[in-house]
């Protein structure tokens, strides 16, 4: 079973790199962030007629997150039911057995701004939903865009970033959270110090010169992390013309 996220950075942009990565990885699933669009106006039809189902949750030009899956997901749930939020950040789905939530956290700008304050509430009530979803599910895994470096490994210049916007130390402590629920930071399993980075600015040939982050993650449950048999960064994507900033990254679990 391969599960792909990908922060597609507008979907009517990436639309054909995705029905490429369709058609070539055929994937089980695919979760998407910041689709950018209604979601009246995803295209349901062009994935339908590959073979998939798709749900999402968009708004106009911001944010937006969506599944798409060879089998039909089931008890769809969008949003956190514990925090009101205009922002569409979160879709979950149970698929072939598996309760999957696909996330696009807040970026929050700048350390100490409003949308950083913003950044680290909506954590929180992240935390309780996992908690909740952990609570009632067995084989979780949870994918998506979290907009937090884990660790200095996980940065090209960890000096440069220390305590900025991604890295500070308040987000890190929520992303460790997360994982103190029980959950495993699946691409830590097999490749434990390999930057594996997934995001790479567009400014100053940053892709060019491998200048990343990982803020794309996989985090699991112990019986999906029992499952897990290895992990890759689709970089060839992020190579494309007009890429989205952040290359797929992509989990197998064994059936």
């Amino acid at each position: 079973m391969q599960l792909i996220t990908w922060n597609v950075n507008s979907i009517n942009v990436r639309q054909p790199q995705l029905e490429a990565l369709l058609k070539d990885a055929m994937p089980d699933v695919v979760g998407l962030q910041e689709i950018k669009c209604e979601t009246a106006q995803f295209p349901f039809d062009a994935i339908t007629q590959l073979g998939y189902y798709a749900v999402a949750s968009g708004q106009k030009s911001y944010n937006g997150v969506a599944l798409i899956s060879r089998d039909e997901p089931k008890d769809v749930t969008v949003g956190l039911p514990n925090y009101k939020d205009a922002q569409q950040r979160v879709i979950a789905a149970t698929i072939n057995g598996v309760r999957v939530v696909n996330v696009y956290v807040p970026n929050g700008q700048e350390v100490d701004s409003e949308k950083y304050a913003y950044k680290l509430a909506w954590l929180d009530a992240f935390h309780e939903y996992l908690a909740d979803v952990l609570a009632q599910y067995d084989t979780v895994v949870v994918m998506g865009d979290f907009n937090i470096v884990p660790t200095d490994h996980d940065v090209y210049a960890p000096e440069l970033w220390r305590d900025k916007i991604l890295c500070s130390p308040p987000e890190r402590a929520a992303f460790e959270g997360l994982l103190s629920l029980g959950l495993q930071d699946a691409l830590r399993i097999f490749a434990t110090n390999d930057p594996l980075f997934t995001w790479w600015d567009y400014r100053q040939g940053q892709f060019e010169k491998d200048e990343g982050m990982r803020i794309d993650h996989f985090l699991l449950s112990n019986s999906a992390s029992a499952r897990m048999t290895r992990v890759k960064v689709y970089r060839e994507i992020r190579a494309l013309e007009r890429p989205s900033d952040h290359a797929p990254v992509a989990i197998y679990l064994k059936d």
